[in-house]
């Protein structure tokens, strides 16, 4: 099940989110004097902190898309939210004799942690594969890097098992009528980050597209941290890792030596 996470917007945050959206408009008209249409992204929090008891975050995406000159062609808005790329290895799994086995597996080197999409309409509606596939605008089109040669065939049965596992964790999401456009000019999504987030740096990528094409883009950068003990145990075995691997193994026969004191009474 997906960890809750509050959506609730405060006075204070909706005056803030009134400012910061008025200052965004001003700051694209005044830019307006370019020839291509200006993409100017925010979000309501650039550091999300993990702490015990995280349950999630629910973050806000928002900005404006100005076009030059007067013309003013209707813009769609695709925002993709990535979060630290990772090695992993997917197994499959067959029935031998009645018994699950190991009957393969497939690793990639690249496969984002997290991925999210909103879209103000569905992809398909908006590009076409090949465009969709540049950009990587859907899970279908994440562009993973598989180690070592392996059939396409293969390959693209794996990449499906890895995206289908990550969805099911709340980890790959797609929502194609999740970005609000007001006035053709300010937009807004709101994408639920969920209690297992990988922590480390995020990029939020908006794209404007309209008449079938991207016509421009802006990334702004968002960091999740682990704070409080368990954000000092992660920094700690990062900077001395050979002495926490002794620490842990020393808790490990400490802990046993006592349960077995305890239990043998």
């Amino acid at each position: 099940m997906k960890p809750a996470a509050s959506s609730a917007v405060t006075v204070p945050e909706r005056l803030q989110f009134g400012a910061r959206a008025a200052f965004l408009v001003l700051a694209a008209i005044g830019l307006s004097a370019q020839r291509e249409p200006i993409l100017v992204p925010e979000v309501s929090q650039s550091r999300i902190e993990v702490r015990q008891g995280f349950t999630g975050a629910n973050l806000l995406l928002y900005g404006a898309v100005i076009a030059p000159g007067t013309e003013r062609p209707e813009y769609d808005i695709v925002v993709v939210l990535k979060g630290p790329a990772q090695a992993i290895r997917i197994r499959e799994k067959e029935r031998i004799a009645g018994i699950w086995m190991n009957a393969g597996s497939s690793d990639f080197r690249s496969a984002p942690s997290f991925f999210a999409v909103a879209s103000s309409k569905p992809i398909g509606e908006l590009v076409d594969e090949r465009t969709a596939a540049i950009f990587e605008l859907g899970t279908r089109f994440i562009q993973l890097s598989p180690v070592g040669e392996i059939e396409p065939i293969e390959q693209a049965r794996f990449a499906s098992g890895l995206v289908e596992m990550r969805q099911r964790e709340g980890l790959y999401i797609e929502d194609p009528d999740g970005v609000r456009i007001s006035e053709g000019v300010l937009y807004q999504a709101r994408i639920d980050l969920p209690s297992n987030v990988t922590t480390g740096p995020y990029t939020a990528e908006t794209f404007a597209i309209a008449g079938g094409r991207v016509l421009a883009s802006a990334t702004a950068k968002i960091e999740v941290v682990k704070v409080g003990l368990e954000g000092r145990v992660v920094r700690e075995a990062g900077r001395n890792s050979v002495l926490y691997g002794l620490f842990a193994i020393l808790l490990s026969l400490s802990m046993g030596v006592i349960a077995g004191r305890v239990f043998s009474r």
